[in-house]
């Protein structure tokens, strides 16, 4: 399988930590919270935690700390099939494809939910054809992207398909939910909206870059399930976040990269570019120490958290889009997500 176009989207309104800073303090919620909880947000927010700003969904930052079921869901069936489709169109234009020649649609979310799936809303915005393969993947949080590649990847060797579009899309802003615990708070710090797209192929495209897809592979860790995922709470998705997913994040990440490094024969120093999930500062320091990285191995990463936030299942999709712009160099490229499960996911890509 091949990669033969990007594309990514995100909020026109973006927010500096300042500016979340600032609402927060005239936000009704805020009196609620106890002290903690306060010098938590100011601490997360003024502080250094590798994110200047965050692309929002909303009109205002005012209206992030309008937290009901029915606001939230507008928002997400509003935002997220117009940003996915945004990204799509971004993808198939620089595939240079046009919407007639997709044959299936694989979309992931997890901070939202519609009945029918994302898949009818976008491919009726991009004009794709009746009789495509749509699915609609949920539930798998932050590490979404590369099981959804890897689906793109199984249709693509079972014949069926030509061509396959894979979308990630998440709009955090309506999962967004405060209370007293740490998890929560900083989870309302860190997150961004945005979304990701490729068009995958057998063959390669001519005038793009070759990026092949050589091997996947994930880990799962139900025991430390309870350490990052959602939950229910009085109708709103509420994000449960640990203090130990970010050495958690390393040590599943090093394990998954070491077995698929072990069974392709290749040297972890030949990997030219690192394309990681950037959870968080946390995770990507955990990262480095783990496994032995860099300040230029985490650049693509840490640029993205930097710009965004934690975009959550479409980061890779920026940070992969970011390392082609940047011109990294050629060679073994590692791709790694992570998130709810706990899971791990890795690919390994041959890029030209």
């Amino acid at each position: 399988m091949f990669i033969t176009g990007l594309g990514t989207a995100a909020p026109p309104n973006r927010y500096s930590q300042t500016d979340c800073w600032t609402a927060f303090q005239a936000a009704p919620q805020f009196a609620q919270l106890d002290r903690r909880a306060r010098a938590i947000l100011q601490r997360v927010l003024l502080h250094d935690n590798g994110i200047k700003q965050r692309a929002l969904a909303l009109d205002s930052i005012a209206d992030a700390f309008e937290i009901n079921p029915d606001v939230l869901h507008k928002r997400f069936a509003r935002h997220a099939p117009a940003l996915a489709a945004e990204a799509a169109r971004n993808a198939l234009r620089e595939a240079r494809v046009g919407a007639h020649d997709i044959d299936a649609v694989v979309i992931s979310t997890c901070t939202g939910y519609l009945c029918p799936g994302l898949t009818s809303y976008v491919g009726d915005m991009l004009g794709l054809r009746v009789d495509i393969l749509a699915l609609d993947l949920v539930g798998q949080g932050c590490g979404a992207a590369i099981p959804n590649l890897r689906t793109a990847d199984a249709l693509l060797r079972a014949g069926d398909c030509r061509k396959v579009l894979s979308i990630c899309v998440e709009i955090c802003s309506a999962a967004f939910y405060l209370d007293n615990d740490p998890g929560v708070l900083i989870s309302a710090c860190l997150f961004g909206d945005g979304a990701g797209a490729a068009v995958l192929a057998a063959e390669p495209a001519t005038g793009y870059r070759s990026i092949e897809w050589r091997i996947a592979h994930s880990l799962h860790d139900p025991a430390a399930r309870d350490t990052l995922r959602f939950e229910l709470k009085q109708g709103l998705l509420r994000n449960i976040l640990k203090p130990e997913v970010p050495q958690l994040v390393a040590t599943h990440a090093s394990t998954l990269l070491n077995e698929v490094l072990h069974r392709q024969g290749i040297d972890r120093h030949e990997i030219a570019t690192w394309i990681w999930h950037g959870g968080g500062r946390k995770v990507i320091e955990a990262l480095r120490c783990e496994i032995g990285l860099s300040a230029a191995d985490v650049e693509w990463t840490s640029q993205v958290l930097r710009e965004y936030g934690n975009v959550s299942s479409p980061s890779v999709y920026f940070a992969l889009q970011a390392a082609l712009a940047g011109k990294a160099p050629g060679g073994w490229w590692w791709m790694s997500s992570f998130g709810a499960g706990f899971s791990c996911h890795g690919a390994l890509l041959k890029v030209a």
